[in-house]
């Protein structure tokens, strides 16, 4: 069962955090509240699914920082920056490092909560095509040497032939490795294993 999906909000205001909780909770959506973002960070994991709605001025750590913060530690939570009217030029840039979207204060309700849905959205399928990731990745540690070299050589376009010519096996060794591989990706196809994201030795090094 995968787990619910939670809205951490990060602001220094207090009653800015307990409006924001109670928007949240109406929408009958989780949410989870801190005062500070060093809070957040000694308390956030990673494997938790969710979205980040974070101010951007606060004392201490502001929320550009911890963007940075996040972005240094390779977690890609969603991130709604909210933002004052003279802090727009800022937020922009929280966009252009990876923010979804800025909200200027005051901000509109249901504008919040749309920004909120699809920031859940992204982190649902980003999590989805992180575990077909790690999926394939397992799948491919089940390949021997031999048949990782004749998937590497497969992909870089070498026809079945060539591929025998150049490991100095037979065209019907060479059927039965790549035959092997298939069934150990649990693909039909050299196209689904490409668009799986997967690269030949010779590729990662050129």
């Amino acid at each position: 069962m995968s787990q619910e999906p939670t809205v951490f909000v990060v602001d220094d205001d207090e009653a800015v955090r307990k409006a924001l909780k109670l928007l949240v909770e109406s929408a009958g959506m989780r949410v989870e509240t801190f005062a500070s973002a060093d809070a957040f960070l000694a308390q956030y994991d990673p494997n938790r699914p969710g979205c980040l709605v974070l101010d951007i001025r606060m004392p201490g750590m502001s929320g550009l920082t911890l963007q940075d913060q996040l972005i240094a530690r390779r977690i890609n939570i969603p991130l709604i920056m909210i933002t004052g009217h003279g802090d727009v030029a800022m937020a922009v840039g929280a966009v252009k490092k990876g923010a979804i979207d800025f909200i200027q204060k005051p901000f509109d309700d249901q504008t919040l909560l749309d920004r909120i849905q699809q920031a859940l959205r992204i982190d649902a399928q980003r999590r989805e095509e992180q575990a077909r990731r790690s999926e394939f990745e397992s799948r491919l540690a089940r390949l021997t040497p031999r048949e990782r070299e004749v998937l590497d050589l497969l992909i870089s376009g070498k026809g079945n032939k060539e591929v025998a010519l150049e490991l100095g096996l037979s065209r019907k060794t060479v059927d039965i490795h790549r035959a092997h591989v298939m069934m150990k990706l649990g693909v039909d196809s050299l196209l689904e294993i490409a668009r799986a994201g997967y690269m030949s030795d010779s590729s990662k090094t050129s």
